[in-house]
């Protein structure tokens, strides 16, 4: 039996999965993610602790079949990034150097691409090759597959759905420097902009004022009945379905898996997305599957582990 490891960076720890030939998580833990001084530090520490690992369980390096790794930005086929703004790095050949690092074979994907793997695998998705992974978090992540491979695009920008457009009327900025994106309405913090400014808007009485305002607490107020929070949650729900529809008219999706923070809420949560994504969506993909992510944060070293076994 062969090995691999899954690793998935964040720009706050490093989760690491050392996973059999058949696909069995072995074991899991993490390391923290030392950012500064450009992240000159992230690779050789995964290094470290990967080579420690093989050390205390007495096993041959030369039997790995590789390192998957999963990273936030645009990566390219090569296993190049332009920049990572959470991880210190600029222009960085991650391949080429894990590889000269560790000795081992590495593959690399955008974090979102190889969570959506995950969930395909062995998550919300397990027996989809055609599907979508949204995440709805601090921000809004994305990841595509049709056929069973990740839309990574030329440059590596491919499913970034959070920054599609989906309100050309929207005046403030989005963190990318854009106005109206996805993300500034179905993220956590979208959420809870949203319903600030529906509390502006009137005097409408709602235990949401007053108190603390997250996505968490607009859901479960609505679950409650109370009538502001269920008008966020609906739009919310009309930007979310509308930029699912276009997504929709692109790819074809079998399914689309909604997972993050946000979607905690339940299925709740995806019957105000159905429902806006059905008023609108082209006949040919109103049959389109919803289900709600199952491996949580356990997804990006799934589907980094992925990346090596067929």
């Amino acid at each position: 039996m062969r090995h691999c490891f899954g690793v998935d960076i964040g720009g706050t720890t490093v989760k690491i999965g050392f996973f059999a030939q058949d696909g069995t998580l072995i074991d899991k833990w993490e390391i923290k993610s030392r950012t500064e001084n450009g992240g000159e530090n992230i690779l050789p520490d995964i290094t470290k602790s990967l080579n420690d690992y093989l050390t205390e369980k007495n096993l041959d390096k030369k039997r790995m079949m590789g390192i998957g790794v999963g990273i936030p930005g645009p990566v390219n086929k090569q296993g190049i990034v332009q920049q990572t703004a959470n991880l210190g790095w600029g222009y960085k050949n991650i391949k080429a150097e894990f590889e000269e690092l560790s000795g081992m074979k590495v593959r690399v994907e955008n974090d979102a691409n190889v969570a959506a793997l995950g969930e395909m695998w062995k998550g919300g998705g397990d027996g989809y090759g055609n599907l979508v992974l949204i995440t709805l978090g601090t921000g809004v992540g994305g990841g595509i597959l049709v056929g069973g491979e990740a839309v990574v695009g030329e440059h590596g920008g491919g499913g970034e759905i959070g920054h599609m457009q989906v309100n050309p009327y929207e005046e403030e900025v989005c963190g990318c420097g854009r106005r109206g994106c996805l993300e500034q309405y179905a993220s956590a913090t979208g959420i809870a902009r949203l319903t600030r400014r529906r509390l502006e808007k009137d005097d409408s009485p709602s235990t949401l004022r007053g108190g603390e305002i997250s996505a968490k607490t607009v859901f479960d107020a609505m679950k409650e009945g109370d009538v502001v929070a269920t008008e966020v949650v609906e739009e919310f729900g009309s930007y979310l379905g509308k930029a699912i529809e276009t997504i929709a008219v692109i790819i074809d999706p079998h399914i689309v898996v909604i997972g993050g923070g946000v979607s905690k809420a339940g299925d709740i949560l995806l019957d105000y997305v159905k429902k806006n994504f059905r008023k609108e969506a082209f006949f040919a993909n109103k049959e389109l599957k919803f289900a709600l992510a199952k491996l949580g944060n356990d997804a990006g070293i799934y589907g980094a582990a992925k990346l090596f076994i067929n």
